[in-house]
């Protein structure tokens, strides 16, 4: 029997950012921001808690996608790496695009007024017609794979080297700079480039094409989360001598994008500065979430075994089901509350139905990316002995 080391705070926090995930899109029925549909009031508060999440919950994901690729590359080929990647992320992503998402783009139009046949008349002839948004065809929330597929397959190459030279000059500069008090911090500076001179040429899309500034934010977070985990203890002891002075930070930082920046017109010294200070927040809770979880959320749990297998089917179902619930509810004179505490409970429970149907069969475990069960024994990785000097 195999055995290897596993993180089980990164399951974790996989699963809970996940889990937000579908809170963040039940809040978008309700915000001032744009999405597909809207209720029928608007609640401008909710930029705030909505806007404290979106600094850092996408990077979040990225980031432990790149220390997953460190654990799977750890035990496999590049040519199986490359293979199982495919399938994972390829076949759900394309199911997905073909069968789940043209519900959502119906009750979107239906809600504008721009189609009023049945879902069977608006698919699959008018689904095909055009790139969302002047068109139809879209993949919507499921852009998150195949971003995550091209970085993987991209940097791969690099991977493995660094895997078959883990005592390479840029990796030993690496190590040296976090080993310094505050080095970690030193990683802020690269996604400080794409924020300041990418970011207001290229707003964030997800159509990929042209989406430059998020290839290049989360390339880099996805690059970040496979290098931290090659220096490993050094990684984890800079976590855990920074969590608490990043916690403050973070919530100075935070303080100072919505109580100063999102409050005033854009200028060029605006821009520069807020670019610094929006990155810094971003890193900073970072720092908090896996310095934190790698302090409580280490030990594995039979409530974690079975979250982790459902965690990728919920996403897949989630936004979908939240769009054709929210239709049946935007003109209903309920308080905010009553509305998305329904969203919330229909989404889930639906969510957690189709995963225990889907799961019981195997070409339903294919096309959403469950994960056989395998006689893999797994161990925690133990706790860092952390160096007093560095405390």
């Amino acid at each position: 029997m195999e055995t290897k080391i596993r993180r089980y705070d990164l399951d974790w926090i996989r699963v809970i950012v996940f889990g937000l995930l579908i809170f963040f899109h039940i809040g978008m029925f309700f915000n001032s921001w744009g999405w597909h549909i809207k209720n029928n009031v608007i609640y401008d508060w909710l930029y705030l808690p909505m806007g404290f999440l979106s600094q850092w919950r996408l990077t979040a994901l990225f980031l432990i996608s790149g220390m997953g690729t460190y654990f799977a590359l750890s035990y496999r080929s590049g040519k199986v790496f490359a293979r199982e990647r495919l399938i994972r992320l390829g076949i759900p992503f394309l199911f997905g695009t073909l069968v789940l998402i043209a519900p959502q783009v119906y009750v979107e139009r239906l809600v504008e007024g721009q189609f009023t046949g049945s879902y069977f008349e608006f698919y699959p002839i008018e689904f095909f017609k055009g790139i969302y948004p002047t068109g139809n065809f879209s993949w919507h929330h499921l852009w998150f794979l195949p971003y995550l597929l091209t970085y993987t397959l991209l940097l791969a190459p690099l991977f493995l080297y660094f895997r078959r030279h883990p005592e390479n000059r840029f990796l030993n500069w690496c190590r040296k700079q976090i080993r310094k008090k505050y080095g970690l911090f030193l990683f802020i500076i690269p996604l400080y480039f794409p924020e300041a001179f990418i970011e207001p040429f290229f707003n964030v899309t997800h159509a990929y094409y042209g989406d430059w500034f998020a290839h290049a934010h989360y390339g880099i977070i996805f690059f970040y989360g496979f290098l931290f985990m090659l220096l490993r203890e050094d990684f984890w002891a800079a976590l855990d001598r920074l969590k608490q002075p990043a916690l403050i930070i973070g919530l100075v930082t935070f303080s100072l994008l919505a109580g100063v920046f999102w409050q005033i017109e854009d200028g060029v010294i605006v821009h520069f500065t807020e670019a610094a200070v929006k990155v810094t927040n971003c890193f900073m809770w970072l720092v908090v979430i896996f310095g934190y979880g790698a302090k409580y959320l280490n030990r594995p749990s039979p409530l974690l075994a079975y979250c982790n297998r459902a965690v990728y089917p919920f996403y897949i179902f989630h936004q979908t089901l939240i769009i054709i619930f929210a239709y049946f509810l935007i003109e209903k004179e309920w308080s905010l509350g009553v509305k998305f505490t329904i969203l919330t409970v229909a989404t889930f429970f639906s969510c957690w139905g189709l995963y225990e149907l889907v799961r019981r069969f195997k070409l339903g475990r294919i096309l959403f990316g469950i994960k056989e069960k395998k006689a893999v024994e797994t161990v925690p990785e133990p706790k860092v002995q952390l160096d007093p000097q560095l405390t």
